[in-house]
């Protein structure tokens, strides 16, 4: 691996900041003390910061050698938050906070760009601007929508945006990227089917909402079987189902809740339209009402071709051809997609390793994002800062790219 000297030199004391993040996590739209420590080390390194996007938000700004006279620059995103759970490890950096833990990686991923950060700051050898985008509430308060609508583009123009996550189970020193959807969209749903209750050994007299969400939960399997392409891919999954108090009373009514996930929008609007219509007959046939929700989270993940061939080219020179996997798509949903429908970007994985990196005094459980046993493998700070410097030279050393017509 080609990892940048200084880069190396300078990851243990990153890794201790990293550490103490983990050991603070603050959940969406209250990473106040994390804000406030990266935009210390920013300042401390020379780099100018703008604070507020999207509440909590931090943009650091590193001109090259010409101050950024050139107008080129590029984006590089980090998200912050933890999540609302309880962490099982009780190695010296575990959480301090019940019921928070920062058990997606977001503390390596703050790290790894301010680790990127200060090398840029120390050397400035490019021209143009690289904007250091620290970004709140990734896990489900849609941080990314809200830095843009704050004005994050318009503040501060850049030509592409880069993403990267932290992905469990890849061998350490090894990256995955691929043009196209790489992450779902992610959608709820709550469907209330209002009956009439009454008693269980008379069920004729009422309006039993039971067997009506049972066809309906039976039907929607069909939408995925029968309505879309074969070729396309959709999740519908009920979730939840909540109905009745007694044993021998048939209730009044009859909730179900769920997720959708989809690659494009396309196969989203068949989704929801489809589900309105079987939700809605199913109840008219049987004389019950219908309340159908729809809620539209997230959107799917999509890198544009050119940016993620660059990001493969700038992978390669570092890691070797042989270890830049496919990125395989994933039903799981990121709000990074917010900024690729915005600009031309890419949104790339960083190998975790299998768990064998974790202090003693892990929780028993395996090392996979979003449990109470997973923590973020330091040994990636250096790798990780490397491809964003590399990336950032090689953008910005690039002929400027063509805007769309």
């Amino acid at each position: 691996m080609q990892v940048i000297d200084t880069i190396a030199a300078q990851a243990a004391g990153i890794a201790a900041v990293r550490r103490d993040i983990h050991a603070h996590p603050e959940l969406c739209f209250e990473e106040l003390r994390t804000a406030d420590l990266v935009a210390q080390n920013l300042a401390d390194w020379g780099i100018p910061i703008h604070r507020g996007l999207g509440t909590t938000g931090v943009v650091g700004i590193v001109h090259g050698r010409d101050g950024g006279a050139c107008g080129r620059a590029i984006g590089l995103r980090a998200d912050m938050d933890a999540l609302p759970m309880q962490e099982f490890n009780t190695f010296d950096h575990a959480s301090r906070h019940p019921g928070k833990m920062h058990a997606c990686g977001h503390d390596g991923h703050t790290a790894m760009l301010l680790a990127a950060a200060q090398h840029l700051a120390q050397h400035r050898d490019f021209d143009g601007t690289v904007y250091l985008i620290f970004q709140p509430a990734e896990e489900g308060g849609g941080g990314a929508r809200e830095m843009i609508k704050d004005g994050l583009f318009e503040r501060f123009p850049m030509e592409a945006v880069f993403g990267m996550h932290n992905w469990p189970g890849m061998a350490v020193g090894q990256f995955a990227v691929s043009p196209g959807p790489v992450m779902a969209s992610t959608s709820e749903f709550k469907i209330t089917i209002r009956g009439k209750g009454g008693h269980a050994a008379m069920p004729h007299t009422g309006i039993d909402p039971v067997p009506i969400a049972c066809q309906m939960v039976q039907s929607f399997q069909t939408i995925i079987s029968r309505n879309k392409k074969p070729v396309d891919a959709g999740v519908i999954s009920v979730t939840m189902i909540h109905a009745g108090e007694a044993t021998n009373v048939v209730p009044d009514s009859c909730e179900l809740q769920g997720t959708v996930r989809t690659f494009t929008l396309e196969v989203l609007d068949l989704i929801e339209q489809r589900m309105r219509k079987i939700a809605q007959h199913a109840c008219a046939a049987h004389d019950a009402q219908c309340e159908f929700e729809f809620v539209r989270n997230y959107p799917p993940t999509v890198n544009a071709p050119a940016e993620a061939a660059f990001a493969r080219k700038v992978m390669a020179s570092i890691v070797g051809e042989a270890n830049v996997l496919a990125q395989e798509p994933t039903m799981g949903a990121e709000d990074f997609s917010y900024m690729l429908q915005a600009l031309p970007g890419a949104y790339c994985f960083i190998a975790n390793g299998d768990g064998d990196h974790r202090a003693m005094g892990h929780g028993g459980g395996p090392c996979t994002l979003h449990n109470p046993s997973y923590d973020f493998n330091d040994a990636l700070i250096p790798l990780g800062a490397t491809y964003w410097v590399r990336l950032a030279h090689e953008w910005l050393n690039q002929p400027k790219p063509r805007e769309a017509a």
